[in-house]
């Protein structure tokens, strides 16, 4: 479980999260979705420690994470895993390279172990015989599935994802929302997924969360969300809808 009470953050005097309260749940996925600008990003890195808040508290189960000093948060992390947008692998790195990085990180694990618990991982999300070849050298959609295997290396309790389906095509796009879904129920983990596209919300948003100028202006599930009669959401479904069946024409 993650909650985040009455949280603000603002940059240059310029508020771009306001009061914001929001209980993620665990075992589920958690979608927070919002217009470009809506403050959805900067709310993803708050709660992951990459921005402080000025205000408020965030709880991972009963610890009040923005409150620890550095060498606590460090050990925290432990148990993070991270989506990146575009999945951020490491160029210069095999695929079994990027997926023992964070074993690399934070344990004491002999080579020959961290390559077994890779290896794990990479069968975990269908992806094999490819170790030693460069992101490069495999599709888009192989590189999401490598990045949520290095994001569950460490089997982690909390796993945060960017707008995972950026850049790939609808049925990918499917593929890498299943997967994620079957990994937070498989793990029990308290996932939150930061995206802007409505085919994720219906697919796997056990939880929907809509962010409007850096306020929480709507929740509920994906079951709920069509028969909303909050005006701004309706605005925001039509127009990703609609930005969805170009993006789809292009791809075909």
């Amino acid at each position: 479980m993650i909650e985040v009470k009455n949280i603000s953050k603002s940059f240059d005097q310029v508020s771009v999260l306001k009061n914001v309260s929001i209980l993620f749940e665990q075992g589920k996925t958690n979608l927070i979705i919002g217009q470009s600008g809506s403050g959805k990003t900067v709310l993803l890195k708050s709660i992951v420690g990459l921005h402080d808040v000025d205000e408020g508290k965030i709880f991972f189960d009963d610890t009040v994470f923005n409150e620890l000093n550095f060498k606590d948060k460090k050990e925290m992390r432990k148990q993070i895993g991270m989506l990146f947008q575009g999945g951020a692998l490491f160029d210069s790195s095999t695929v079994e390279e990027n997926v023992i990085y964070p074993l690399e990180m934070f344990t004491n694990l002999s080579p020959s172990d961290k390559r077994e618990r890779a290896n794990e991982c990479l069968k975990r999300v269908n992806i094999i015989n490819v170790n030693n070849l460069y992101p490069s050298e495999i599709s888009g959609g192989m590189q999401k599935r490598v990045a949520i295997a290095r994001a569950i290396a460490l089997n982690p309790r909390y796993l945060f994802c960017d707008e995972p389906n950026s850049g790939l095509d609808p049925r990918t796009a499917i593929v890498i929302d299943n997967l994620i879904k079957e990994i937070t129920e498989e793990y029990n983990m308290t996932t939150i997924v930061n995206t802007h596209d409505m085919n994720s919300v219906m697919e796997i948003g056990d939880k929907v969360v809509f962010i409007y100028k850096g306020e929480k202006w709507w929740e509920g599930t994906k079951d709920d969300i069509f028969d909303t009669e909050n005006e701004e959401l309706n605005s925001f479904i039509f127009a990703s809808k609609l930005s969805q069946k170009i993006r789809d024409l292009k791809n075909s």
